[in-house]
């Protein structure tokens, strides 16, 4: 892996930063590994280089150091109209203001109208449940398949990424060494992403490719399957997109077999449009799941879908009923800040996703334009606001093509270097890059300077070997 020495980037001109009466980064950083095990309370944040981010605003961040940066990371998607946007902070303001609390006890008014809200924003839902985490409506979600159908097995995507918890527990990004060289018919070896999941529960999930509809079939027909949980273009290695007919195949396939198709929605949800990238692609999934951009960066997991399936929350037969219970579930300030943010989506017919897409497409173009004027091996996918530029000569298809062709050592360098220009990235490869309602013509122009400044360093070169994807634990279900 490539080092790039650090530099601090630009300091706030154009938006001055307040100032934070906070210790330096270093300082920070130390005490945080005083008391908190793995020093950050998300071990997938940890990095380099070690910022410590004190403020956002809009499509800007602030470091400890004074430092100031244009944002793509966006805190892994969810701030689609940009950090602590005014409407949705006024919103959850006034929810205090009211007296709105915990309650605890029964139902609420923001509850019903969020619910109502979300269903009316995607008409695939007939009935949804409101949780604080995307794990969390996967969990719920297989727990629900698991009872409709009296089936066990899960079959997931390599590339994909479902949650934390043990039913969805595969590496994300596992070399080609770990997962052998693609397989068509076929599955490939259960990689846990943690120590701790049971081999009980690793035999029950099955890992294909995405894109590969004859090996999904080909597990349909061999395991016990309740459900297929995919998200319907991969946004955690970037952005893979689906191929034409992908999806529907899928759709037809889980028909045929009686399996449950659960469309994860957790990062491509209002990203890529109000009613989410099933709107887009035509495709009804049996359960959807939904977090990140629904409420602007307030904690929010949301589980919706057909209603005969739903309704197992709360069958009159305690067999068959499947438990849903959370304290914190439908909190006040996440519904206020989810209300405001859906209030703010669907206003005028959508026309933030077309003020969206403007950026973007300036984003995208400019890239584009520099990597072909600079002699570079690069593609920009996208989906909408969402985008991911992969060191290689065409988009991929799944994670083998990623593992096959692209340059993981140049990835890292760029993204690096770019943070020494005040552009964030996360600093890591094939990392998804997102553009939200509040960039604007400046940060973009601002953005391809510093690309340009980046390119024309001669340091920046196509590395003879492409470097291995962080090393996960693997083993097979044997």
């Amino acid at each position: 892996m490539i080092f790039v020495s650090f530099k601090p980037p630009m300091t706030a001109t154009a938006i001055e930063a307040e100032p934070v009466n906070l210790d330096t980064a270093e300082a920070i950083i130390r005490r945080s590994k005083r008391h908190i095990a793995g020093g950050v309370v998300s071990l997938n944040r940890k990095t380099t280089p070690h910022l410590v981010f004190v403020k956002a605003k809009g499509a800007h961040l602030f470091d400890a150091d004074g430092n100031h940066y244009i944002d793509y990371h966006a805190a892994f998607a969810p701030h689609l109209l940009g950090h602590n946007h005014p409407e949705v902070t006024a919103a959850v303001r006034d929810s205090l203001d009211s007296g709105h609390s915990l309650m605890g006890s029964g139902a609420t008014p923001w509850e019903a109208e969020l619910a109502e809200t979300i269903c009316q924003a995607v008409p695939n839902l007939e009935l949804v449940q409101i949780l604080n985490t995307g794990s969390e409506a996967s969990y719920l979600a297989i727990r629900l398949a698991r009872a409709y159908t009296g089936r066990e097995d899960v079959v997931t995507v390599l590339g994909g990424y479902n949650g934390w918890h043990d039913e969805v527990g595969r590496a994300v990004m596992p070399s080609l060494t770990q997962v052998g060289p693609r397989v068509s018919r076929g599955e490939y070896p259960f990689c846990p992403i943690s120590a701790g999941i049971p081999v009980s529960t690793q035999r029950r999930i099955h890992t294909v490719n995405f894109n590969d509809l004859e090996s999904l079939e080909y597990v349909f027909r061999r395991h016990s399957v309740a459900c297929f949980i995919t998200e319907p273009a991969l946004h955690n290695v970037g952005v893979i997109l689906p191929q034409p007919g992908y999806l529907q195949g899928v759709r037809d396939l889980c028909d045929r077999y009686g399996v449950i198709f659960i469309m994860d929605e957790v990062k491509t949800g209002f990203r890529s449009a109000l009613g989410g990238y099933q709107s887009v692609c035509g495709v009804c999934p049996d359960l959807s799941i939904f977090g990140k951009a629904v409420a602007n960066g307030y904690p929010m997991g949301v589980l919706g879908g057909r209603a005969d399936i739903m309704n197992l929350l709360a069958d009159p037969d305690p067999k068959k009923r499947v438990l849903i219970a959370g304290t914190y579930n439908g909190h006040p300030i996440n519904v206020a800040g989810a209300l405001a943010t859906l209030k703010i989506l669907s206003r005028n017919k959508s026309a933030v996703y077309a003020h969206i897409e403007k950026r973007a497409a300036r984003l995208y173009e400019g890239l584009e334009r520099l990597f072909r004027n600079y002699g570079k091996c690069a593609t920009v996918s996208r989906n909408a606001s969402a985008w991911c530029i992969y060191f290689m000569d065409h988009a991929p298809q799944d994670w083998h093509d990623v593992l096959k062709h692209h340059d993981f050592d140049q990835d890292t360098q760029f993204r690096r270097s770019l943070i020494k220009e005040g552009i964030y990235l996360f600093p890591s490869p094939c990392k998804q890059g997102s553009v939200s309602a509040s960039h604007t013509d400046e940060d973009i122009d601002k953005t391809l300077e510093a690309v340009e400044r980046v390119l024309s360093d001669s340091s920046i070169e196509t590395s003879e070997k492409n470097a291995a994807p962080v090393r996960q634990f693997c083993d097979s279900k044997s």
